[in-house]
């Protein structure tokens, strides 16, 4: 089985790549275009400058090799949705090639290239012998990041994804809109022929697309069939692949270099752009630098890098990287979301924390204060509630004194007091604050 990915990135730019039309949502049909993005004769493309740099941060991100020069093609485009016949894209010098992406920081994933393109408009079909097109979408830029058949699986393939669009969203801070940025083809061969799955979206659907296709495709070389070259695509309610077309050959899109556009130097500005650490590599080099295991670093970088800023900060000051484990995964994780968007400074955080590492304040007291900073609760309310829910612990564990038995012979017996506790409560408390509480309450009876 050999599989490779074809991922189309939609750039974060305010215009398109070749003109200045909007890229945002179009109240109507074809009126964010104009006569560069709708190809008419005479109108001359200026390439958009922020599509390039973000080319080229994915490209470094991609351990790619970058080219001092690059240029654009037209490559023959036999749709209706791309109105000038041709869509301009890279072929002979892209803007990155011969990369390799880490999967889980250990297997390497060959990047044959990374190019810049158009988009192609929208069609949508008006009965059985009619189309309309929507070009609004024509001439938005991506890019096109090409695998090298490396997965040995489509779970893989799918783990792959999931990895590469967190490293995506993060090196060119890209919206977490999910579909309308980011479409996978997916190619398979079992046998001699490829098939190409085109436009799937999501990464349940990428790893359902290729099962499927496996399956389909072992099922013919097994009877005695010829798998045919062919472009499919993925129906997601019936989780099956359907034939569109016969595949095209290289020779058949009929590749030449877009005189319109020239040659861009591209080397200076390649040398001044540098990449924020991708999250993947963070939470390796976390795992490694604080001895911490790397399941837990990923969770807390998956939350948030920002979060795991903050845990490096913590481990420093503290001194101890375990009990900066503790505070993060705890009480800070648990209030993150809304002190994150709240937009506060995490060097109270640290302090708090400190204070509690130097003796000067206990792990309740640290905790309450850490609650009222992250959530602008008044300290004096948070007492309150930390000492009922307390009170709700503690009359518990002395009317069922058997628990703490059962607790001493199995750690998961404790879930019976937490689950007890939230019913209790009906949701007055976060779960991360009942199981603190549990905790600290058992901590004097066990």
């Amino acid at each position: 089985m050999m599989i490779g990915l074809e991922i189309h990135v939609q750039l974060p730019t305010a215009s398109k790549m070749f003109c200045s039309c909007p890229t945002t949502d179009a109240e109507a049909p074809n009126t964010h275009v104009c006569p560069i993005c709708l190809g008419m004769p005479g109108t001359k493309p200026v390439l958009n400058k922020k599509a390039v740099e973000c080319g080229i941060k994915l490209a470094k991100m991609l351990n790619c090799e970058i080219p001092d020069i690059m240029w654009f093609a037209r490559k023959t485009y036999f749709y209706p949705d791309m109105s000038k016949g041709v869509q301009v894209t890279q072929y002979e010098k892209t803007v990155g090639s011969k990369g390799v992406y880490l999967l889980h920081g250990k297997k390497p994933i060959g990047i044959t290239k990374i190019q810049l393109e158009e988009d192609p408009g929208k069609t949508k079909r008006v009965g059985d012998q009619s189309s309309l097109v929507d070009y609004n979408r024509a001439g938005t830029p991506l890019t096109e990041i090409v695998t090298d058949p490396d997965f040995s699986s489509p779970a893989e393939a799918r783990e792959f994804l999931k990895q590469l669009i967190t490293d995506i969203r993060h090196t060119i801070d890209l919206p977490g809109d999910g579909e309308r940025s980011i479409r996978c083809d997916c190619n398979i061969s079992i046998g001699k022929e490829r098939v190409e799955v085109k436009n799937v979206t999501g990464l349940r659907n990428v790893e359902r697309a290729l099962t499927f296709e496996a399956i389909r495709q072992t099922k013919i070389l097994k009877a005695g069939g010829k798998v045919d070259r062919e472009t499919r695509r993925f129906d997601e309610e019936r989780g099956v692949t359907i034939s569109v077309r016969k595949k095209e050959y290289e020779s058949d899109y009929g590749y030449i270099n877009e005189p319109d556009l020239g040659v861009f130097h591209i080397g200076e500005m390649v040398r001044s752009i540098s990449i924020k650490e991708s999250p993947v590599n963070m939470a390796i080099r976390i795992s490694r630098e604080y001895g911490i295991d790397e399941k837990t670093a990923g969770q807390i970088v998956s939350t948030s890098v920002n979060l795991a800023k903050t845990f490096e900060a913590i481990a420093e000051a503290t001194g101890s990287p375990q009990k900066a484990v503790s505070w993060t995964t705890g009480a800070i994780s648990a209030n993150w979301k809304a002190f994150e968007a709240a937009g506060k400074d995490p060097a109270g955080i640290v302090r708090i924390t400190k204070r509690f590492a130097d003796g000067d304040i206990t792990d309740i007291e640290a905790d309450i204060e850490l609650k009222a900073y992250m959530t602008g609760s008044d300290i004096g309310t948070i007492k309150e509630q930390s000492a009922g829910l307390d009170q709700i612990v503690g009359d518990y564990l002395d009317s069922h004194p058997e628990i703490i038995d059962e607790i001493k012979k199995n750690e998961k017996a404790i879930n019976r007091v937490i689950g007890h506790v939230m019913k209790e409560t009906g949701g007055r408390y976060s779960s991360s604050d009942i199981v603190s509480a549990t905790k600290g309450a058992l901590a004097s009876r066990l």
